[in-house]
């Protein structure tokens, strides 16, 4: 084992949704004449398999543990101009046998495929937990930042040059993406365990060793791709939704009236969004097993729809108002998706309209 360099690497997110977060593999490297070259990359699914969007949100989603050329990994992210850092990791020879037997059993085909959870069980996390387990001693990692961000604000970092994505997220994400977390939480995310490992000693026996021997650049970054987005953020499109809910809401005051084709395209957008909302009750994913957004934005509206299309009075738009009220006490525990504010002021102006003509 004395030929052999274990890295851990850490891949920079290119345009493709999927990798928005970046990337991690470990690189198994006999240095010794047509030795063995291999990544091993826990991140391989198969994207054309049958409902995997939907098998994804639900938390059903299986990824499994791939090994293959390592030129082949470096390939693909020159292809994403994506920078790759490898970082050599400094273990003995007994503590790499270990892992090449590690890895070895983990490509057995009945171990390969893993229930994949993108916070709590993902291909960084497997790629820390496999070395960790190898090391002879203990991991101790130093000057680790005492930052106690959440799950949401992460996401939401590495999201912030795709909006519409960002939406969705904070859209499915409930009140426990809003929990403080740990550093060691935070190393689901590839940069935040490269920079770990950076700082990180193996204590053996009162004796301690630095887990990197030493960093290189395996991919300089390159040239990417930015896919165009819709050209309108959903914070512009909730204030443009916001603009025409107060002009009717001003015409429906000083008529004293309401237009049904406004009330029923509220209520198809909010029981649209509830459905999802209530759906994801469902999910496997902790994180948005409780979601306070469901206060407002939930199916009832379509229960309702019917006898608003017909033009008869219902009790839903008063519902509605105690339901907005809620809905804004549960803003101090949650962050909401960001223009759905917006669509919650319509609501309400809506709600007032109607309590209104019924008081008359």
């Amino acid at each position: 084992m004395d030929s052999v360099e274990i890295s851990l690497l850490t891949c920079e997110p290119h345009d493709e949704i999927y990798s928005l977060y970046g990337h991690t593999a470990i690189r198994y490297h006999d240095l010794r004449k047509d030795g063995l070259d291999l990544a091993f990359n826990y991140g391989v699914f198969n994207f054309r398999a049958p409902h995997f969007v939907l098998r994804f949100v639900f938390g059903l989603t299986d990824y499994e543990l791939g090994a293959y050329p390592f030129h082949l990994f470096l390939k693909e992210y020159r292809h994403f101009g994506s920078q790759v850092t490898e970082q050599i990791l400094n273990l003995t020879n007994e503590e790499k046998l270990q892992l090449r037997l590690a890895l070895a059993v983990n490509m057995l085909p009945e171990n390969t495929v893993y229930r994949y959870n993108y916070f709590y069980n993902n291909c960084t996390t497997k790629a820390r937990d496999i070395i960790e387990q190898c090391i002879n001693g203990r991991i101790e990692y130093t000057g680790v930042k005492s930052d106690t961000t959440t799950y949401r604000r992460t996401v939401r970092h590495m999201t912030r040059h795709h909006h519409w994505a960002r939406f969705g997220n904070d859209l499915l994400l409930g009140i426990k993406a809003d929990f403080p977390t740990t550093s060691r939480q935070q190393e689901f995310l590839p940069a935040n365990l490269m920079d770990d490992f950076d700082h990180a000693q193996i204590i053996t026996n009162e004796q301690s060793r630095p887990l990197v021997k030493c960093s290189r650049i395996a991919v300089p970054a390159g040239t990417q791709t930015v896919q165009k987005e819709f050209p309108l953020s959903p914070l512009v499109c909730g204030l443009i939704l916001l603009g025409i809910g107060l002009i009717l809401f001003m015409i429906e005051y000083w008529k004293c009236c309401t237009y049904r084709i406004w009330d029923v395209l509220l209520m198809l957008l909010t029981g649209t969004i509830g459905i999802v909302l209530f759906l994801m009750l469902f999910s496997q994913h902790p994180t948005v097993s409780l979601n306070l957004q469901l206060l407002l934005f939930n199916p009832l509206p379509w229960f309702f729809l019917w006898p608003t299309v017909k033009g008869r009075q219902t009790r839903y738009w008063t519902i509605t108002f105690f339901l907005f009220v809620a809905f804004m006490i549960g803003s101090i525990f949650q962050h909401y998706a960001e223009g759905l504010w917006c669509l919650a002021l319509c609501l309400l102006l809506q709600s007032y309209i109607h309590v209104k003509k019924v008081a008359r």
